[in-house]
């Protein structure tokens, strides 16, 4: 988790484009794992993860407004 310490604290210190250029990479790397990608476009993309939390966050709030 240290790693991942540094790259948060870093990421304020980057210019926009420095962020963009992070983005890019990250998204290239999603494509390189061949990571189960529902959706992909140049603004990123969407992955069986994302679909599967926001699902969960779905039901949850169904299941509170239900009881």
């Amino acid at each position: 988790m240290r790693t991942i310490q540094k790259i948060i604290a870093a990421l304020p210190n980057l210019s926009t484009d420095e962020l963009r250029y992070i983005e890019r990479v990250i998204h290239d790397l999603y494509q390189a794992r061949h990571e189960t990608i529902i959706y992909d476009d140049d603004y990123g993309v969407w992955t069986e993860w994302d679909q599967n939390s926001v699902a969960a966050e779905v039901f949850d709030l169904i299941d509170k407004t239900e009881n």
